[in-house]
């Protein structure tokens, strides 16, 4: 049995096996419904120009949306934004399957068509390394990444595209097999906590550059996987295309991955651990400390720190008083620490903006806001992540410094948090370490572009991105993460369309209402596949 969905050029791609016709025939996309009916009830319609969607039970056929049909008769469904923000939506993590096909295509379809009217400038596609270089290196398949590209294309949006070097366990989107399989007989290719557990998701930072990958080094790999997309994608680059995103660690993040264990029981999160103990991380720390004159001090990471899901003061490195932290030990290790991930960070941005210099794209690289702790001291969620920020010290300056030697926007999540909701006892400020960094990053003049946390549930999410992308805190690019159902559901799709309006004073004239017999049939989306299409 086959199961057909969207290809290149309104080709045809057949992806073959039961377990993906056993996952089709579960999609029953009965949420995606309501969201269409909402459309259509508040007299959104789509406009007739002589393109069309049309679904049958095993096969999803799209003809060509052109961007002119949607904005003739003075181009009144063009954004006015006041405040010169840009609107972009996530695709869903696994909008391309790991046999490289289109997923949850028809929702997708019909989504781009909403967004378009809407006035959404563009939307975000996460790109997997596991998928794109799944079987050998250097073979690479762009097939489904290209039918999507092709998509949005077609439905008159821009398209930013993030090149992912990790991979998500939970949603089952992996590293390449060829680098699972190496790292089966090498693990310390992986990033290792103090117990020794390592993490598979990504590469060590400290391997960079040593010739780990059937000979050639982890930098080697990532330019020539960012040179095959940039001669794949060479005719979307500078028009559809308008930015990249280098993906830099963890969830795509300059960080180390110092939080994989979530605390049990608690919705306060655990300060996490230091990830320096495979062989290679502790090569490096044992060059330093015998360069600076402490060979003692290259034995391992700090023995009094806390594990993943304990709290600042359950040992002594962290203590606010008297912790280790504030020792030279402390801060020849937080210093060594945060030199290596921002060493990782310009060996890779470097890498993207020389791949891209004249693609006319721009480059980004994603940090985290680790709120959680911010009031204390020691700042211990942040110092195990990799970023050496503390009362007495601002880390976020170095970071500016490198993102704008290498010509690269900072995005930022978390621009839907604020203070007051956060439980008291964690200590958390979102609203002061994201004045921080925007401070740090206008000295330095680096541009931050910013995405949401989670799809909100109330109108208080929307109203806080307002205040942090608008006005004196004004972002160039704000990003809201991610389509699927949820955020395609009534009760949140009439609060984003609210938000979009707001923002951009989108008019619809009367006369450019289309017909009513274009409104494009209903699809459906069910809550399985909701799982797959939110944000990590």
């Amino acid at each position: 049995m086959e199961v057909l969905v969207i290809g290149s050029s309104s080709q045809a791609k057949i992806c073959t096996g039961r377990s993906e016709l056993l996952s089709y025939r579960r999609l029953s996309f009965c949420k995606f419904q309501k969201s269409v009916s909402f459309l259509h009830n508040k007299s959104t319609r789509w406009r007739n120009s002589g393109s069309s969607l049309s679904f049958t039970l095993n096969a999803v056929q799209s003809s060509p949306v052109r961007s002119d049909s949607l904005t003739r008769r003075g181009s009144s469904t063009k954004p006015k934004s006041l405040d010169g923000v840009r609107l972009f939506v996530g695709l869903p993590l696994d909008a391309v399957s790991v046999c490289n096909t289109v997923n949850h295509a028809r929702a997708i379809a019909a989504g781009l068509r909403a967004l378009k009217l809407l006035g959404v400038e563009g939307v975000e596609l996460p790109v997997w390394w596991g998928i794109v270089e799944k079987e050998s290196m250097g073979k690479y398949d762009w097939s489904g990444y290209l039918a999507l590209a092709e998509m949005v294309q077609n439905a008159g949006l821009k398209l930013h595209m993030s090149l992912n070097f990790h991979g998500i366990k939970q949603l089952k989107i992996p590293l390449p097999e060829w680098v699972s399989q190496i790292g089966d007989s090498d693990p310390s290719i992986f990033h290792a906590d103090r117990s020794g557990d390592h993490y598979r998701e990504c590469l060590s930072l400290a391997v960079d550059e040593i010739p780990v990958l059937n000979g050639k080094t982890p930098i080697q790999v990532y330019q020539e996987f960012c040179e095959s997309f940039k001669a794949s994608f060479s005719h979307f680059l500078g028009s559809t295309i308008t930015g990249v995103t280098m993906g830099l660690g963890p969830d795509g993040e300059l960080r180390y991955p110092s939080q994989r264990h979530l605390a049990r029981n608690s919705k306060i999160l655990g300060v996490g651990e230091f990830q320096c103990y495979d062989k290679n991380m502790l090569n490096l720390l044992k060059q330093q400390a015998e360069a600076t004159g402490n060979p003692l001090w290259g034995l391992g990471g700090p023995h009094d720190a806390p594990s993943y899901d304990q709290f600042p003061n359950s040992s002594n490195f962290f203590n606010d008083h008297g912790g280790s932290w504030e020792t030279p030990y402390g801060d020849f290790f937080l210093s060594w620490y945060s030199s290596e991930l921002l060493s990782h960070g310009d060996r890779l941005l470097s890498l993207a903006s020389t791949t891209f210099d004249e693609a006319a794209v721009t480059i980004h690289g994603k940090i985290p806001l680790l709120y959680s702790w911010y009031k204390t001291r020691s700042h211990p969620l942040e110092l195990t992540a990799g970023f050496y920020n503390t009362v007495n010290r601002d880390g976020y300056e170095a970071v500016a410094e490198m993102f704008a030697r290498n010509s690269s926007k900072i995005i930022l999540p978390g621009m839907d948090l604020s203070d007051k909701h956060q439980p008291q006892k964690s200590l958390s400020s979102p609203e002061s370490i994201l004045a921080q960094i925007r401070t740090v990053c206008r000295k330095h003049g680096v541009e931050i572009s910013g995405q949401n946390l989670m799809v909100s549930k109330s109108s208080q999410g929307f109203e806080q991105i307002k205040k942090n992308i608008s006005g004196e805190t004004k972002v160039d690019l704000f990003t809201y993460q991610r389509m699927g159902a949820d955020f395609f559901s009534p009760e949140h799709f009439h609060s984003f369309t609210h938000f979009v309006r707001n923002l951009n004073q989108l008019e619809l004239l009367s006369d450019d209402l289309p017909e009513e017999e274009d409104v494009a049939e209903p699809v459906h989306l069910n809550s399985e596949s909701k799982t797959h299409m939110q944000a990590a």
